[in-house]
């Protein structure tokens, strides 16, 4: 699908929010099978904000933690988020009308594969606090949550936690370390993000990028089927 080019003023310009990493890597194919490319090499620059090859289009590249709240508050119109950090976040004044199928894995609690036995309230590290403290809850049990950044699996190793929440792609870390894949609390891939006020007052120039992409995800999806096949 070719997006239809009609002439925009300032208010009717859309920001896209984008996320670092992995995420990103992913994203911008996908972004040009829609007809959407950044007017200069992302990966080799340091500006934060971009132009593309639609005047009324702008990208920028933030952490991954913060694209909600670009979008939540109206500074991103638009964004591209791992459904972990929406359900952290917890998503409001936004749609998610696309799973963009990319960066997929899992989100799960892990365990020392030899355990010793739990003295007193289980123990649970993560950097995903609320999603933790909602999956236990509604297990019905009470934990101490202690908060991470980063190397989880360091937590139940010295004895910091019993367990962990955590981001799970082929559990090769996890079995390096003693470890092992439980309970899987929501399976993880890349969703569009829009912001409900977006959606309303610039719908025209919204809809357009959400159907792009959208075929551009299905394309995706028969190639990838046809490798396999």
């Amino acid at each position: 699908m070719t997006m239809t080019m009609t002439q925009t003023t300032a208010s009717q310009s859309i920001t896209i929010a984008l996320s670092k990493g992995r995420i990103l890597k992913e994203t911008l194919p996908l972004l040009e099978q829609a007809g959407i490319v950044p007017a200069e090499d992302i990966f080799s620059s340091r500006k934060l904000i971009f132009d593309t090859n639609h005047q009324h289009i702008k990208l920028l590249v933030i952490r991954a933690t913060d694209v909600p709240t670009y979008v939540e508050y109206g500074a991103a119109d638009m964004g591209v988020s791992g459904k972990d950090v929406l359900l952290e976040h917890g998503a409001r004044d936004m749609y998610e009308p696309l799973d963009l199928n990319i960066a997929r894995c899992r989100l799960m609690t892990a365990g020392l594969v030899d355990p010793k036995p739990v003295q007193g309230r289980i123990k649970v590290a993560s950097k995903f606090v609320n999603i933790t403290k909602r999956y236990f809850a509604s297990q019905g049990q009470q934990v101490d949550i202690i908060k991470l950044y980063g190397a989880m699996e360091l937590a139940p190793i010295m004895g910091l936690a019993d367990y962990i929440v955590d981001i799970v792609d082929t559990g090769n870390t996890l079995i390096a370390n003693g470890m092992q894949p439980l309970d899987m609390i929501a399976p993880i891939s890349t969703r569009l993000v829009v912001s409900k006020a977006a959606m309303k007052m610039k719908h025209a120039q919204i809809q357009p990028i959400i159907d792009s992409l959208s075929e551009a995800v299905e394309r995706a999806k028969i190639a990838a089927a046809e490798v396999i096949s």
